[in-house]
C-alpha cells in the first residue's frame, strides 16, 4: 500500500511506522504524502480505535531529508510546509481518536513536532527530542511554535528552540514533553498498556474530549462551559453512553463499541 510507511491494523490499533531507517526516517516528499494518506485512512476506518505513530530502526524521525531538499534549491519553504507538513499536524490533532507516539529514538526538527503533536508520547530511554531548526538557520515549523510554549512555558520553549537543546528521555518526562520514559526493551509493553485501554474505550466520547481540549487552548471559560454542554448532548446520544449506564446498573464491565 505504501513505499515508505508500514501500515498495520490489528485489534482496533492502527500502527503507522515511518520506514526509511537507512536515513533515520528523514522526511522526503513521498513519505509526507503517504503519512497524510495513512492518517486519513485511520480516521475513516471504523475498525480503528487508536493510532500508534512510530519509526523503524534506531530513530523515530530525523526531520526533513536535507539531501532530498538540496536537489530542489529553488523550492518554496512555505509551499512545502503548507502542502507536506501542516496537513500531517492538522490530521493528528483533528483525528477523533487517540494518537500515541511510540518514540523509539531521536525525534529532530519536524520529527520532534510530529511527536509532541500526538496525544500521548511513550518514549524509550534511548529517545531524544531536538528542535534542530536553528542549527541550519531556520525557524520552528510543523506546529512546534504552538506546542512548545503550551507544554513548557515561554522561557523554556525559547531556550530549547533557539539553542537546539538535545532533550533526553528522562528530562523530557520531567518537563512534560513525554508522558512516560521507559527502558527500551519495555517500550512495546508500555505502549500496549495505552492501546489495550483505548481499543476498548468509548471512542466517540474520547474524540469529543480531544476536540474540546484543542478548543480550550484559545477559549474563555464561558465559551468552554457552553461547548461542554453542546458536546455532552452528542455523547449522551451514543451507544457507548447507554452501554456504560447499563453496565453500571448491572454491576458489570461495559463493552464499548466506539459508537
Amino acid at each position: 500500500m505504501f513505499e515508505f510507511l508500514k501500515y498495520d491494523i490489528k485489534d482496533g490499533v492502527a500502527t503507522i511506522t515511518l520506514n526509511r531507517p537507512d536515513v533515520y526516517n528523514a522526511l522526503n516528499n513521498e513519505i509526507t504524502f503517504e503519512l497524510q494518506q495513512a492518517l486519513k485512512d485511520a480516521k475513516r476506518n471504523n475498525d480503528v480505535r487508536v493510532v500508534v505513530l512510530t519509526g523503524e530502526g534506531k530513530a523515530f524521525c530525523s526531520g526533513q531529508d536535507l539531501k532530498a531538499s538540496s536537489a530542489e534549491p529553488n523550492r518554496s519553504f512555505s509551499d512545502s510546509i503548507h502542502k507536506r507538513y501542516n496537513p500531517i499536524i492538522k490530521a493528528i490533532r483533528n483525528l477523533p481518536k487517540p494518537v500515541i507516539c511510540r518514540l523509539n529514538g531521536v525525534a529532530a526538527g519536524a520529527g520532534c513536532s510530529f511527536a509532541i503533536a500526538c496525544d500521548i508520547v511513550v518514549a524509550s530511554e534511548n529517545a531524544k527530542l531536538i528542535e534542530v531548526f536553528v542549527n541550519i538557520g531556520l525557524v520552528l515549523d510543523s506546529g512546534s511554535s504552538y506546542f512548545l510554549p503550551r507544554l513548557l512555558g515561554s522561557s523554556k520553549a525559547f531556550e530549547l528552540a533557539t539553542m537546539g537543546t538535545r532533550v533526553s528521555c528522562k528530562d523530557a518526562e520531567a518537563m512534560g514533553l513525554v508522558n512516560k520514559c521507559v527502558p527500551h526493551e519495555s517500550l512495546d509493553d508500555a505502549v500496549k498498556v495505552y492501546t489495550d485501554y483505548y481499543a476498548k474505550a468509548p471512542t466517540k466520547a474520547i474524540g469529543l474530549m480531544k476536540k474540546m481540549l484543542n478548543k480550550s487552548q484559545n477559549s474563555t471559560l464561558s465559551e468552554m462551559l457552553d461547548y461542554e454542554a453542546y458536546n455532552q448532548d452528542i455523547a449522551g446520544a451514543t451507544f457507548d453512553h447507554k452501554e456504560g449506564v447499563q453496565a453500571f446498573l448491572e454491576k458489570r464491565l461495559p463493552e464499548f463499541k466506539g459508537e
